[in-house]
């Protein structure tokens, strides 16, 4: 499983794919996962999921930003992202990557871009806006620019992996700041991060209980397994937390049934919605997590319309193809 778990994440870091990707447009299956790449179907998504009594958390996709001019774009979609959820009424708010704006080559530009953001967000009745986690070089990034925004907007947060070493003093610096606790999605090595899914699953609970018995904000619980939702609602009534104080999430295109299995019992829940052109790198890792997304990708690359679809991109979709076959191998070991 670590082979087949790695080899996706190398593909989510492949720039070539991922330009390539936004020309073809969702396929092998992300637009499952991917909730259309226009304001309007964004909307429409947001609204469906309103009606089940489901938030949404927004993700304006964007990977390898590298000039000032496509931060500068990714900020004014997200600011008409949160113009349009103010505008129809919907129960919604934005995570944003902060690389996204810039962090990687200017961070005083990210800083900028994400006060911006905020300040709009503020303006559209104090929206919440969660600054997302990525790689573990990005972190003290991420916390540098928290560290000057959290004083000035109380509609900041942040997330959590729980697979890193130090996400139990996160959770200790940060407990008036609404906070996103997850398992961790990325491949960082064994000498900042837990390896195992019994360690990382361990050290996820620990957290959380943490969080649960001392934040003094709200606290969402991000995770599809079953064990870890039932572990929670079991400590949640042990120790008298009230449903208000926290809910769970989990990502959209997964697991619909629980997800409204578990709004129906009382519980807030929350669905992260995906949106954009920059879809593959995203994917990519949703494959890594959970190999049964395998079967959306072949069912739609070896559908004969999608081929012929993408037939312009000939030579990216035979890698493609070859990717798909290269990980079931791997899935089979």
């Amino acid at each position: 499983m670590s082979l087949f778990r790695d080899f996706f994440i190398a593909l989510s870091n492949n720039t070539y794919l991922n330009e390539t990707a936004k020309k073809v447009g969702p396929r092998m299956g992300a637009n499952k996962v991917v909730a259309g790449n226009t304001i309007p179907q964004l909307i429409e998504k947001i609204q469906y999921l309103n009606e089940y009594r489901i938030a949404v958390t927004v993700d304006c996709l964007g990977e390898f930003v590298e000039t000032k001019e496509e931060s500068l774009h990714a900020k004014q979609q997200i600011l008409e992202i949160i113009e349009a959820i103010q505008y129809f009424n919907v129960e919604a708010h934005m995570s944003v990557k902060i690389s996204q704006l810039g962090s990687e080559f200017d961070l005083d530009l990210a800083y900028e871009n994400m006060r911006e953001i905020l300040l709009k967000a503020d303006e559209c009745g104090k929206m919440h806006i969660n600054i997302d986690t990525e790689k573990y070089h990005s972190l003290q990034q991420i916390q540098h620019v928290l560290d000057k925004l959290k004083g000035e907007f109380k509609n900041v947060g942040t997330v959590v992996q729980a697979y890193l070493y130090e996400a139990e003093d996160l959770i200790d610096k940060y407990p008036d700041l609404r906070l996103r606790l997850v398992k961790g999605a990325y491949k960082e090595d064994e000498t900042i991060a837990y390896q195992t899914k019994e360690d990382i699953d361990s050290n996820y609970i620990k957290i959380i209980e943490k969080r649960l018995l001392n934040a003094r904000n709200y606290t969402s619980i991000a995770t599809h397994d079953d064990q870890i939702i039932s572990h929670v609602k079991q400590f949640m009534k042990k120790n008298h937390i009230e449903k208000d104080q926290m809910e769970f999430q989990m990502l959209y295109g997964f697991r619909s049934d629980l997800a409204q299995s578990i709004a129906n019992e009382g519980y807030h829940f929350t669905v992260y919605v995906p949106f954009g052109d920059d879809w593959f790198a995203y994917f990519m890792r949703r494959l890594a997590e959970r190999p049964q997304n395998l079967s959306l990708a072949f069912k739609e690359f070896s559908n004969p319309k999608a081929l012929k679809r993408i037939a312009l991109y000939g030579s990216v979709a035979t890698g493609l193809a070859s990717t798909l076959a290269i990980a079931t191998k791997l899935l089979k070991r």
